[in-house]
């Protein structure tokens, strides 16, 4: 598995979360289920809002990392290999995301004008009427989120008995099994993201919204991917197999993907700018009044700029700390990005968060950490036995 003056430094460890982790965890997961039950008794339309906020964030994160997987095995790639469990880690929550999503359901009628009783005529003019049509859209989220599970069960499944049996053919498998994710996964969340926010505004369109919510996806799960390694190392369960050389790559992706996300959010408001259509001007208009402005540019500053120059030195990206300062600051842009798409279109145009925001937040949080703390204490945090490991012991970045 790997040249013979390398061996003893590999070291895989079985993974035990830290007690303070789980009692954390499920103190989460207790505050939000009472939140979410104060808030069916009691404010309905805030408590849907920062659950749609919430399970849309977390979400992302579990199809990121199945997104990861698959690129990796279509592109063949080797030094990625000793990492691909802790990507692996994050589908864990996709059992969350179809369940959520069914109950996700029972606020649409709070949170989206074409579920109303009396939906208003802009919400179903035209093919409108029927592509919201609330039996249809509960139709997609529900096949995008089974479909997720079962290439989740095929891919990470795959990976998981490769441990036990050393096939290499599972790996082969994998890779035309990728492909195929990676198509169902373009077009269905490119309708996921357009069903949950695109639609809270049915009036509104943009033909690039599912772009940007993907470079959002991308680089919230590479975050996360970089705190994981960090964790990891840290914690001695992992020597070898991942290095500051994988941290180093997945740093590039991240600034790679903070320019993406940048570059689909201009072009989005650029375009939108130039042709002055008061149709489409009316979403950005609703972000610059009422107190959304400071917000707006918010996100230019703290999403882009910062991550972008605090990321561009080689150093930086090699530096554990320096890293998990920027994506903590990046995790939580990714928030406020979701929270400024849903919450201008309620609450009369103006910002307002707390107990509802933070309850349903931690709710979500504490079962994402549960799931992913579980998911590694079940399985190996390395494929061990991945055909080009050695590809992932001997990486190194050259620039």
């Amino acid at each position: 598995m790997a040249d013979a003056h390398h061996s003893h430094e590999l070291v895989v460890k079985k993974f035990e979360a830290p007690q303070a982790l789980r009692t954390w965890s499920y103190a989460f997961i207790l505050f939000g289920v009472i939140t979410f039950a104060f808030g069916l008794m009691k404010n309905q339309e805030r408590l849907w809002t920062s659950y749609l906020v919430a399970f849309f964030f977390f979400s992302c994160l579990a199809l990121g990392g199945l997104f990861f997987v698959a690129i990796n095995y279509a592109a063949n790639a080797g030094w990625s290999s000793s990492i691909r469990r802790y990507a692996e880690a994050l589908t864990s929550f996709l059992p969350v995301t179809l369940v959520g999503g069914v109950i996700l359901v029972f606020g649409f009628k709070h949170l989206y004008p074409w579920a109303a009783e009396e939906p208003p005529a802009y919400a179903v003019t035209g093919g409108k009427a029927l592509y919201l049509s609330p039996g249809f859209v509960v139709a997609r989220i529900v096949i995008f989120a089974i479909g997720a599970l079962i290439f989740r069960k095929i891919l990470v499944g795959n990976s998981i008995k490769q441990d036990q049996t050393g096939d290499h053919a599972l790996t082969t498998k994998n890779q035309a099994w990728s492909v195929g994710f990676i198509a169902f996964f373009a077009l269905l969340f490119s309708l996921f993201s357009v069903d949950l926010l695109m639609s809270l505004l049915p009036q509104w369109y943009s033909t690039i919204w599912g772009i940007y919510a993907f470079a959002g996806l991308i680089q919230s799960t590479m975050a996360v991917l970089l705190l994981i390694i960090i964790f990891m190392n840290r914690g001695g369960y992992v020597k070898g197999y991942v290095t500051v050389e994988h941290q180093h790559d997945i740093a590039k992706y991240l600034k790679g993907f903070t320019v993406f996300w940048a570059y689909i959010a201009f072009s989005q408001f650029m375009l939108i700018w130039y042709a002055n259509i008061p149709e489409e001007t009316e979403f950005y208009i609703m972000r610059s009044l009422n107190g959304w402005m400071p917000i707006s540019f918010a996100l230019l500053i703290f999403r882009f700029i910062v991550p972008f120059l605090a990321l561009l030195p080689r150093g930086a990206k090699r530096n554990p700390n320096h890293i998990i300062a920027v994506v903590v600051l990046i995790l939580a842009m990714q928030y406020l990005d979701l929270y400024w798409l849903v919450y201008p279109n309620f609450f009369d145009g103006h910002p307002v968060f707390g107990f509802w925001e933070i309850g349903m937040f931690l709710c979500f949080a504490g079962i994402f950490m549960t799931a992913v703390t579980n998911f590694f204490s079940r399985n190996n945090v390395v494929a061990i036995k991945d055909p080009r490991l050695h590809e992932a012991i001997s990486h190194h970045v050259a620039y």
